[in-house]
């Protein structure tokens, strides 16, 4: 048995969990709304203030998807309540990064700022100069939008410039050394 997919799923006050035909599940909470469709094979259960998940037999597939139904539910569950935050820092010589309205405009060392449109859903704000604070209540859009701002100029190993998340760290390389 899957131990992921058999915990019950608790909610929280103010939060609604609707179960429509073919699996689409609309998350309701005070800080939004979340709409998904999940896999049509398992059995979602509201009982209560809590969701259960059950799968049909134990196939390799159902056995996969049981969990991951089980865990896309948790995310939508706490991200109506909670929210989602990933932070980024930028590190380097002349690296910035702006806010201008619904713009966040980077500074990477490029001959051009590099300008990113906030996706809809998500809102990004800037700490000092250096920490960039995405925020949303879907997880997977947070992390995706964090990734492509990572991605604009990614962490070199040599000297550690670049954008690189708080919590990760880049593995150092020692550069050349000189001929004796």
């Amino acid at each position: 048995m899957s131990r992921i997919g058999k915990m019950p799923i608790a909610i929280p006050a103010g939060v609604t969990v609707e179960v429509a035909e073919n699996n689409n599940v609309t998350v309701k909470g005070p800080k939004g709304t979340l709409t998904r469709a999940l896999a049509p094979e398992m059995e979602i259960k509201v009982e209560g203030a809590e969701v259960t998940v059950s799968r049909p037999n134990d196939l390799k597939r159902m056995k996969s998807l049981h969990g991951l139904t089980r865990t896309l539910l948790n995310n939508m569950v706490v991200g109506v309540t909670n929210g989602y935050e990933k932070k980024l820092e930028v590190n380097g010589v002349g690296y910035r990064a702006a806010k201008q309205g619904k713009k966040l405009v980077l500074s990477l060392g490029y001959s051009h700022p590099v300008e990113m449109e906030d996706p809809e859903g998500i809102e990004t704000a800037v700490d000092g100069q250096n920490l960039i604070i995405v925020k949303g209540i879907d997880k997977e859009k947070v992390g995706q939008f964090a990734a492509e701002i990572r991605g604009k100029r990614g962490p070199e190993p040599y000297k550690g410039k670049g954008i690189k998340y708080v919590e990760e760290t880049i593995r150092r390389k020692v550069g050349k050394t000189g001929k004796k």
